[in-house]
């Protein structure tokens, strides 16, 4: 990487978290006059219904701000708009797109039903089979194995490894997003490993994409903070989970991605063991679901679980790190 290159991506970087932090505050206000604030679980924790009202839908800015800083820079710098970050922020995008849907409907209906589970779960898996078909058009359907550094061609399996990937992270990333601060800055430790494994390939323009969203999403974390001015929302959780899976896909890291996010499969996991053996036995294993819930019951505060699960994040995040690298 030469001076200029790093300078176009520092510029960038800046620009998006100065963007995110200059909008933030607007668009709070805004999201408080049009009364877009968040409901919350009638079952939820007791603790968090002084949250009810809280604007949400944070999540349309650090979307927007990324996605245009990248289109702008495509058109005068080395970043470029190919297949590998068309497919990321087509990802992020159009997750976040099924996501907003379903805020919206919670807004207007003042309840947490929303989209219908099965309505929300189709149009994940119809983005699913989009993004494989898009990637297979141009990339292989190996996959690499780390440490033993092998590949192994999956053939049209690597089709249900694709469409498990973005329908359970986005699915894992949404569940993630219950405590103040604890999605945003989960995610933020996550991607800094695909960023070095994009810079180990060669794939600046896909490193620099990620980049914009770190820094977006540190701008946003700054008013998602405990006690938290605004929620990132679906429109966020399930546009995160869309573009890490991309991320990894075209990053060829697919396995470590479970690793890396470790802290996302097990939020995801309490819930479907919580509810299966619920179903089955009618009682509980955790306290509640999702995970952060169950320490949240068992008296951790809000800034304790969240300090506890990045921690975890961090060392998920090293230890794929160095699976990647060895």
């Amino acid at each position: 990487m030469n001076v200029s290159t790093g300078l176009l991506m520092a510029s960038g970087c800046l620009l998006s978290l100065g963007l995110m932090l200059l909008i933030m505050p607007s668009l709070i206000d805004y999201l408080h006059k049009i009364k877009f604030g968040q409901t919350e679980r009638g079952e939820g924790l007791e603790s968090h219904k002084k949250k009810n009202g809280t604007p949400t839908m944070g999540g349309i800015a650090f979307i927007l701000v990324p996605t245009f800083l990248y289109i702008v820079y495509s058109l005068f710098s080395p970043f470029k708009l190919d297949m590998n970050t068309a497919i990321i922020l087509l990802a992020f995008v159009g997750y976040g797109l099924i996501g907003f849907i379903d805020d919206y409907i919670i807004v207007v209906k003042k309840d947490n039903e929303g989209l219908k589970p099965g309505v929300k779960f189709l149009l994940q898996s119809i983005l699913a089979v989009v993004f494989f078909l898009l990637y297979r058009s141009t990339a292989s359907t190996a996959v690499w194995i780390p440490i033993a550094h092998i590949q192994v061609d999956l053939g049209f399996f690597y089709f249900f490894l694709v469409f498990i990937m973005f329908t359970a992270e986005t699915n894992a990333v949404n569940f993630t997003d219950g405590v103040d601060g604890l999605c945003a800055g989960q995610m933020i430790i996550a991607l800094i490993p695909f960023i070095a494994f994009a810079f180990m390939q060669g794939k600046m323009n896909v490193a620099f994409l990620i980049m914009l969203v770190v820094f977006a999403l540190v701008g946003y974390l700054k008013f998602n903070l405990h006690p938290a001015k605004i929620f990132m929302g679906d429109t966020g959780s399930l546009a995160l989970g869309g573009l890490i899976a991309a991320v990894a896909m075209v990053l060829k890291q697919e396995l470590l991605l479970i690793v890396i996010g470790l802290v996302f499969v097990a939020e995801v996991l309490s819930v479907i063991i919580q509810v299966s053996h619920y179903n089955r036995t009618k009682k509980r294993i955790f306290r509640m679901a999702p995970l952060h819930h169950h320490f949240e019951k068992g008296g951790w505060s809000e800034e304790k679980v969240v300090t506890r699960f990045w921690m975890a994040g961090i060392v998920c995040s090293l230890v794929g790190l160095i699976m990647g690298v060895i």
